[in-house]
C-alpha cells in the first residue's frame, strides 16, 4: 500500500489558483426578455468564467439537468455509486460507477458512465476516517476532500511535506489505495474579525456576512460568533454555533428587520432564492459577501476536511472562486439554488484562490430552520 500511496504522490503539483477554459456551445442558445436578476448573474458568468452570454445561457441549462440526474442516481445507484461531476465541455453529469451493468441506468438518465473503484461511501469512509485522526495531522496539511472527478480522497499539503502526509495517511489505517497526497500552496483561513463595510457585526466590532435568510433570522457561518453573541445591522443574536468540526451558526433578529429570500449582488440588484437543491460537482456557482461583492466559479469537489489554525472543519464544499476576510457566512448559490455559507479558504479577489462553504442544507437540518424562498 505505501508504494501505491508513494505513486500517486508521484509528479501532482496542485496550486491553489485555477483557470477556467472557455467553453465551445451552439450560437443558437438564446433566451427571451431575461429578468434583471438574472441578467446579472449571466455577467458574473461571462466575468469571471470566461463565457459568452449564449454559452451561459446554455451552461445554465444543462447543469439545471445534470444537477437533476445527480440526486436521482445517487439514490437509485446506491452502493454502485462512485461520485459524481459536471463536465463543462460536453455539458453532461458523469457518474462514477463500480458496477458496469448499471451503466444503461446512468445513461437513461442522461448522464455518462465511467467505471471506477471506489464507492462514494468508500471515499467518504476514508474522509471519516482521516477527520477522526485530524489533531495529530502534520501542521504542513491544509485539508483532505473526496474527489468525483478522480474517484479518490485528495490530501493537499504544502512543498516538501508530502513525506510527513503520506505517513500520517498510513498510520490512520484508512483505504491508502484511494488517496492522493497532492502538492498545494493553500494557507486556508477563516474569513471574520474584519472591520468596516455593509453586513453585520458581532459584538460592535468583527464584521461578519448575511447568509440565507429563514424563518426567524438568518444563517451564516459559525466561526463568527457563539452562541448567545449579539449582532448589530441587524439586531439579533446568536441562537447557535457550531465550529469547529461544522462552521455554521444561526442568528435571530427582532421585529424591526425582516428577513427576505434575496441575495445581494452588489451592483444594485438582488437574486431571488428559490430553494435549496444540491449542485453537483463541476458546477458553476456564485458568491455573495461583504468584502469584496459577487464572485462566480465552480465546485470542485464535496466533503472537504479544512485543518484551520483554530481547528478542523470537515463536510465543506470546495470552489475555485475567491473570497477574502469579512465574506465569511455570506451566500453561495448555484442559479436560483441556495447551496450554503462562506467557511473560509486561501488566496483573494486580485490573485485568485479556494474558497470552501458549508453546505446550506446541513445547516437548516440541524437547526430546524425553514429557508425563505420567493
Amino acid at each position: 500500500m505505501k508504494r501505491r500511496l508513494a505513486a500517486r504522490m508521484a509528479g501532482t503539483v496542485m496550486l491553489a489558483a485555477g483557470t477556467v477554459a472557455a467553453l465551445t456551445m451552439p450560437a443558437t442558445a438564446t433566451e427571451t426578455a431575461p429578468t434583471p436578476a438574472r441578467a446579472t448573474l449571466l455577467d458574473a458568468m461571462q466575468r469571471d468564467l470566461g463565457l459568452t452570454r449564449d454559452q451561459a445561457i446554455q451552461r445554465i441549462a444543462q447543469e439545471t439537468a445534470a444537477n437533476r440526474a445527480d440526486q436521482q442516481l445517487r439514490g437509485s445507484l446506491a452502493g454502485s455509486f462512485g461520485g459524481s461531476y459536471f463536465d463543462a465541455e460536453t455539458g453532461k453529469l458523469v457518474v462514477g460507477v463500480t458496477d458496469p451493468a448499471r451503466f444503461d441506468e446512468v445513461r437513461a438518465a442522461g448522464a455518462q458512465p465511467r467505471q471506477v473503484d471506489f464507492s462514494i461511501e468508500e471515499l467518504n469512509g476514508v474522509v471519516e476516517g482521516l477527520n477522526t485522526h485530524s489533531t495529530v495531522a502534520p501542521r504542513g496539511i491544509s485539508g483532505w476532500y473526496a474527489d468525483g472527478s478522480e474517484n479518490s480522497v485528495v490530501v493537499t499539503t504544502r512543498p516538501g511535506t508530502e513525506a510527513d502526509a503520506a505517513e500520517f495517511v498510513q498510520a490512520t489505517g484508512v483505504l491508502t489505495e484511494a488517496v492522493r497526497v497532492v502538492e498545494s500552496l493553500e494557507d486556508p483561513r477563516t474569513y471574520a474579525d474584519v472591520i468596516g463595510g455593509n453586513a453585520y457585526y458581532i459584538g460592535g466590532s468583527s464584521r461578519c456576512s448575511v447568509g440565507f435568510s429563514v424563518q426567524g433570522g438568518f444563517v451564516t457561518a459559525g466561526h463568527c460568533g457563539s452562541q448567545g453573541d449579539s449582532t448589530t445591522e441587524p439586531t439579533g443574536q446568536f441562537e447557535g454555533s457550531s465550529f469547529p468540526g461544522d462552521d455554521y451558526g444561526w442568528v435571530s433578529v427582532g421585529s424591526g428587520d425582516t428577513p427576505q429570500p434575496l441575495v445581494n449582488q452588489y451592483n444594485g440588484s438582488t437574486v431571488g432564492v428559490a430553494g435549496s437543491t444540491e449542485a453537483a460537482e463541476g458546477a458553476s456557482i456564485c458568491r455573495s459577501g461583504s468584502t469584496t461583492g459577487w464572485h462566480c466559479g465552480s465546485i470542485e469537489a464535496k466533503n472537504q476536511t479544512v485543518q484551520y489554525p483554530q481547528g478542523t472543519v470537515s463536510g465543506l464544499t470546495r470552489t475555485d472562486v475567491c473570497a477574502e476576510p469579512g465574506d465569511s457566512g455570506g451566500s453561495w448559490l448555484s442559479g436560483d439554488q441556495a447551496q450554503g455559507v462562506t467557511s473560509g479558504g486561501s488566496g483573494n479577489c486580485s490573485s485568485g484562490g479556494t474558497t470552501y462553504f458549508q453546505p446550506v442544507n446541513e445547516i437548516l437540518q440541524a437547526y430546524g430552520l425553514t429557508l425563505l424562498t420567493q
